[in-house]
């Protein structure tokens, strides 16, 4: 098989380097209460390779370091103890999961009721139209690193549990309005 040489600079841009990853944008500047957030996603969700650079995904900028890696979309999910995102299913897409700090409980079903904890590089991957959630159960601040296959990977592939909706309105009205109007819907296990 032949190979291919990259050079050095095209190669550099095809790294991802921890401190330099910056949150989705909905995240930035605080234009929405944090406890609104802290519903819907990790406490700071940061991207780290995209699609490509046309497409645009629910967990992905363009600012996202990383573009076109063949289908899959990692970022790094950032909570403090006890907070994780709600309920939610993928329509079309695998949702893995790889703990790099703390422990994680991971809960699925359209209740949650089904629930594994998860420690250090321990991984979970969830299949599509699966409800699930995580937060973390340790004491220190965890990380997940968040990988995204197959399928299509838009807002309209994310669906919350109707409850989430409900809590996202009663918090901030404007980030449901926000999040129905980039297609994310709170339909799941109807």
């Amino acid at each position: 098989m032949k190979t291919i040489e990259i050079p050095r600079t095209d190669m550099e841009q095809r790294i991802a380097r921890y401190q330099d990853l910056k949150p989705l944008k909905t995240q930035q500047g605080r234009r929405f209460p944090l406890e609104a957030l802290d519903v819907v996603y990790a406490r700071e969700l940061l991207p780290v390779i995209a699609l490509d650079e046309s497409v645009e995904t629910p967990l992905t900028t363009d600012e996202t370091p990383i573009t076109g890696a063949g289908g899959m979309t990692i970022t790094l999910a950032r909570c403090p103890p006890g907070q994780g995102p709600g309920l939610h299913s993928h329509r079309t897409t695998f949702e893995t999961f790889t703990v790099l700090k703390g422990r994680f409980e991971v809960s699925w079903g359209d209740r949650g009721s089904d629930t594994v904890e998860i420690g250090l590089f321990d991984t979970i991957s969830v299949p599509p139209g699966v409800c699930r959630g995580f937060h973390n159960i340790s004491d220190e601040e965890g990380l997940l690193q968040v990988i995204i296959t197959g399928g299509v990977h838009d807002m309209e592939d994310i669906d919350f549990r109707p409850e989430i909706g409900d809590e996202v309105r009663n918090l901030s009205p404007e980030l449901l309005e926000t999040l129905e109007e980039t297609g994310m819907s709170f339909t799941a296990g109807r």
